[in-house]
């Protein structure tokens, strides 16, 4: 089940890639005492992933904190070298962290896992975007499978802007 609006976040342990290079957090505390836009994505290095969704995020960083976002970031059921690969490729160390959910553990907890072995990709993380604050979810958007509409960054900030 999905995780809802007034829930807090699981705590989770994964890897994250940031400014200070990869290490383990716990999913509650790195989102404890702060406001975190997080993105879903299916998968580091996929077409619409690295076309449009991450970079539109390193594009509007500086918008979404000038609305008193604190930390923006990516969760995709990808391992911690791929995710901090594909972060340098994409100017995104230092903007956006990382979340690298290796085994789903997160996505799981979180319920937005979905089954793209069809593409051969295995079991993914939901494409969508999550506004949270001090670990507790205000919103939430669920992309409709095989789209890319609620959870770009252009639309988190005209949302954050109501």
């Amino acid at each position: 089940m999905t995780i809802s609006v007034g829930q807090k976040i699981p705590s989770v342990k994964i890897k994250a890639v940031t400014a200070d290079g990869t290490k383990d957090i716990d999913t509650a505390e790195l989102f404890a005492g702060k406001k975190v836009v997080m993105f879903s994505l299916p998968g580091a290095f996929t077409p619409t992933c690295s076309a449009k969704h991450l970079p539109g995020y390193v594009a509007k960083a500086d918008e979404l904190k000038a609305k008193g976002v604190q930390m923006i970031a990516c969760l995709s059921v990808n391992d911690a070298f791929v995710m901090d690969a594909w972060a340098k490729e994409h100017n995104a160390i230092g903007v956006v962290t990382m979340l690298a959910d290796g085994s789903a553990a997160f996505t799981k907890a979180l319920g937005i896992e979905g089954d793209l072995s069809a593409f051969g990709m295995g079991e993914r993380a939901r494409r969508g975007v999550f506004l949270v604050e001090d670990g507790v979810v205000k919103t939430i958007e669920l992309e409709a499978p095989g789209k890319f509409e609620v959870s770009s960054a252009e639309a988190c900030s005209i949302a954050l802007g109501k």
